[in-house]
């Protein structure tokens, strides 16, 4: 009989994110300090443990045998968002257009850092931005344990893959935000994250508290 196939999900490790095998899970945690991770029979309940507070799915998954087909446990009791951390976001006037991001305290909305307005750019690339620049705040201050949250699925996976994958054009109005860019990567390629990226979930807990309210 075939081994049936497990996905995890890393909360906190070397990188963050779902994957489909332990062997790939395995190089994330093992050795990593404070590491948090969790088994899930599809990738579907993987993918939305993800945008779960680890010790929200841990109190909250339920026994096996009581979940009902296609159920993960995880919506009876909807969490609610870690205050202590760091919230980040990005503003963009067109597309590309006029961007900066920011980041602030969830808990206060104290502005933390602002960049920008940067010509010719994307959202996206203001995702990617100011999730990188909050890691290196928080690394440059010792606190690399408090977690950033952000609404931003793709600026999450750019940073997991260490590359601003945008399809946006360099030109000559844009080339301060790219040089950016390019020392963003740098800096993600040098350094080992240990700061939990949380996903905001703006559905139930409305805009991100890092939002520039221009929607």
């Amino acid at each position: 009989m075939s081994k049936k196939t497990k996905y995890y999900t890393v909360w906190s490790g070397r990188e963050m994110g779902v994957f489909s095998s332990w062997e790939d899970c395995k190089k994330q945690v093992e050795g990593f300090e404070g590491a948090q991770y969790k088994s899930f029979p599809t990738e579907e309940e993987a993918k939305e443990a993800f945008l779960y507070d680890y010790w929200e799915v841990v109190r909250k998954q339920t026994k096996p045998g009581v979940r009902k087909k296609g159920e993960t446990g995880l919506n009876v009791v909807r969490p609610r968002p870690n205050l202590d951390t760091l919230s980040v976001d990005a503003a963009c006037s067109g597309n590309p257009g006029k961007m900066e991001y920011r980041g602030v305290l969830t808990r206060t909305g104290e502005e933390i850092f602002r960049a920008g307005p940067f010509e010719c750019g994307t959202n996206n690339i203001g995702e990617f931005l100011a999730i990188v620049h909050g890691l290196a705040l928080l690394k440059k201050q010792g606190k690399e344990k408090y977690p950033i949250y952000s609404d931003s699925k793709t600026g999450m996976s750019w940073v997991r893959q260490k590359k601003c994958k945008t399809k946006l054009e360099e030109n000559e109005r844009n080339r301060p935000l790219f040089e950016l860019v390019r020392r963003a990567e740098v800096w993600l390629k040098k350094h080992t994250v240990r700061t939990p990226i949380l996903k905001w979930d703006t559905e139930q807990w409305g805009e991100i508290p890092a939002d520039f309210g221009r929607k």
